[in-house]
């Protein structure tokens, strides 16, 4: 969600809305049609999905934890430099659910490239961590959509529940090569309805007033940059491909059909 004083039409994106989010301003809102039903699918679908949900329920905690901990591990048994390049010969394209912004195409499907005969919990995990970074890319995607027209996004704000997880976040930061800056309030939808109170009630003068002295910065993850930032790249260079070569069996299949 960006925001713009003047109306700017970014192709394949949301709007723009005026006074949306914030009064007197233009709202361009673009997203992913499924990301955390989609890191939900990957898992439950798995042959260890089921073993690990239990896992974590026995535990306490959560199935993302425990895979993000499983990495961790793997990552240092085979001395990558990066976690990342785990999942060098794994790519996934997450439009499962279609591709709702910059391609706006909702007939897209996800595809993954580079699947073994391999059914332990290292290889869900391994399917996982490539999930989050094409979610990671999708950002990117969009974020370069964004900058074409106008946004020229230096940084991230990010909230909500994906923000709870470390390393959806690093994905992220690292894929976008932006610093992503989180709120020192974690509920940031219950800070949100409070700031319209408080204008409400005539606490403060105005919503942006309200912002401003309600809201405060706390912890930023920071891009790695250097061999992990070539190394996305590439990645990138994929996450594109996948989608043309979508295109290319379309298009072929379709003149099978003539």
């Amino acid at each position: 969600m960006a925001v713009s004083r003047e109306p700017r039409f970014v192709p394949g994106v949301w709007g723009p809305y005026f006074s949306a989010m914030v009064p007197g301003m233009w709202l361009t809102e673009g997203g992913q049609s499924a990301t955390g039903a989609l890191l939900d699918f990957t898992i439950r679908s798995h042959a260890r999905g089921a073993e690990l949900l239990r896992e974590a329920s026995a535990r306490g905690t959560s199935v993302y934890a425990l895979l993000n901990d499983r990495l961790a591990a793997v990552a240092a048994n085979d001395g990558v430099a990066s976690p990342a390049e785990l999942t060098r010969e794994l790519h996934v394209l997450p439009d499962h659910h279609g591709n709702r912004s910059p391609r706006a195409d909702p007939t897209l499907r996800g595809m993954v490239s580079g699947l073994s005969l391999d059914d332990s919990v290292d290889a869900l995990a391994l399917l996982y961590l490539a999930t989050v970074q094409a979610i990671a890319h999708g950002t990117r995607h969009i974020l370069d959509a964004l900058r074409a027209q106008g946004y020229p996004t230096t940084t991230l704000l990010a909230c909500g529940g994906d923000a709870k997880n470390p390393l959806f976040l690093r994905e992220h930061a690292d894929v976008t090569g932006c610093p992503i800056v989180l709120p020192r309030e974690p509920e940031a939808v219950l800070l949100g309805a409070a700031m319209l109170g408080a204008v409400a009630a005539g606490d403060h003068a105005s919503l942006v007033v309200a912002m401003g002295a309600m809201s405060q910065a706390g912890s930023v993850v920071l891009p790695a940059g250097g061999a992990v930032r070539e190394y996305h790249d590439a990645k990138h260079d994929v996450f594109q491909r996948m989608h043309d070569d979508q295109m290319a069996y379309r298009a072929r299949m379709t003149r099978g059909r003539s």
